[in-house]
């Protein structure tokens, strides 16, 4: 093995453990829904390369109002799927497109992009 073959090497493996890190164990953002005074549950939620935040807590049994702004173009995050509540959206780029849901049971229901690789959960107490 010469030198650049050392390089090249090391590079990769770096990048290996950075997108594992990234996906799997980065600090997640968790946001608590506000109630409006007409007692619907809201949060903001900005889409650019992941959500933020990517973990939203809301009560059970409430209607919940969500607000996803897409700040970017990337493909990958053009699409919206809350499987558990057969929720499927579209997401303009640098548009806002509300979601509402009414979320009967407790537990932890996760949404992504289409394609699986943008990750959040809506956590229902």
């Amino acid at each position: 093995m010469d030198t650049s073959e050392i390089i090249v090497t090391i590079v990769g493996l770096g990048l290996a453990a950075f997108v594992v890190w990234f996906f799997f164990f980065s600090a997640r953002q968790t946001a608590s829904a506000v109630s409006s005074s007409s007692g619907i549950q809201e949060v903001a939620i900005t889409v650019k390369g992941g959500y933020s935040p990517d973990v939203i807590e809301v009560e059970r049994g409430k209607p919940v109002q969500l607000s996803f702004y897409r700040d970017e173009e990337n493909s990958c995050s053009e699409e919206l799927l809350l499987p558990d509540f057969s929720i499927r959206r579209d997401l303009p780029a640098f548009k806002t497109t509300l979601v509402e849901l009414l979320p009967e049971t407790a537990g932890t229901f996760p949404f992504t992009c289409g394609m699986g690789m943008l990750r959040g959960s809506l956590v229902v107490k």
